[in-house]
């Protein structure tokens, strides 16, 4: 599925409160599982403390591994499917708590945020079971400040709108390790490369090509997430690349590691 617009349903979880305002789930699901297009009355800050999912939003789809984690506000329909095994960990804020405690901030926008190990501490810290009302406040207090320098994360695939680019982008999402040209493509949509190009730039922030590179990496490690057995050298040649060293180097500008550094993490 690209594009969340199946009917929304409300979930209400189990949940266990730190704060006035401030709720958490801690889940574990196998992976394929599914979460489907849903929304919160709370904003939502969901990690992997183990394990890679993918988030999809109206504005485009995520491939977090555990070094990320998305913030999705309160009121706004998401699906998630988990790629492999993984341990969820969700922090919930009311609209009340956020307004007080985070004035300033803009956090009324999806976007992914980099989880350095003090934010993976801080995160897995809060569900301990320890009734410390001070230590919880202050790991609250210490994950939110990590969201001001959050930024979109390079793993972020945006989904464009307007029909014709949706239809190429969903021709390429169906088969990204294919070699696409532009013109071929128009074509199929029933429009000119020139537009198309002009559409994806401006829904996607995107050249059509570097666009591609994303779907490409972003299929990489939905397949490195799933397929254990599977080589950094297999992979390549399957994606289409013309050696391993060309596919590591396209992986490293998309995600900032290694394909073997993001196994070894996930």
């Amino acid at each position: 599925m690209t594009i969340v617009d199946a009917p929304i349903r409300a979930l209400v979880p189990d949940r266990r409160a730190v704060q006035a305002g401030v709720h958490l789930v801690a889940r574990s699901y196998r992976k394929g599982a599914r979460l489907d297009p849903h929304k919160h009355r709370e904003a939502q800050l969901v990690y992997a403390a183990s394990g890679t999912m993918q988030v999809t939003t109206p504005k485009g789809r995520w491939l977090v591994p555990p070094d990320r984690a998305v913030w999705v506000p309160a009121h706004h329909a998401h699906a998630i499917d988990m790629l492999s095994d993984c341990e969820m960990r969700s922090i919930y804020f009311d609209d009340d708590w956020l307004q007080r405690e985070m004035s300033g901030t803009r956090l009324d926008q999806e976007f992914v945020v980099q989880v350095s190990p003090l934010l993976h501490h801080a995160i897995l810290a809060l569900f301990e079971a320890r009734k410390d009302r001070e230590r919880a406040d202050l790991l609250v207090r210490l994950a939110m400040l990590e969201l001001r320098g959050a930024d979109d994360s390079a793993t972020f695939i945006p989904l464009p709108q307007e029909p014709r680019c949706r239809r190429a982008a969903n021709i390429v999402l169906a088969a990204p390790a294919a070699a696409y040209d532009i013109e071929t493509l128009a074509g199929q949509v029933g429009t000119s490369a020139r537009t198309l190009s002009r559409l994806f730039a401006a829904e996607t922030k995107l050249s059509f090509k570097a666009w591609c590179q994303r779907a490409r990496i972003a299929a990489a490690i939905e397949r490195l997430s799933t397929e254990r057995h599977l080589t950094v050298k297999q992979l390549a040649s399957e994606l289409g690349y013309a050696s391993w060293p060309a596919f590591s180097h396209a992986f490293r500008q998309v995600t900032g590691k290694s394909p073997t550094d993001f196994v070894r993490r996930s």
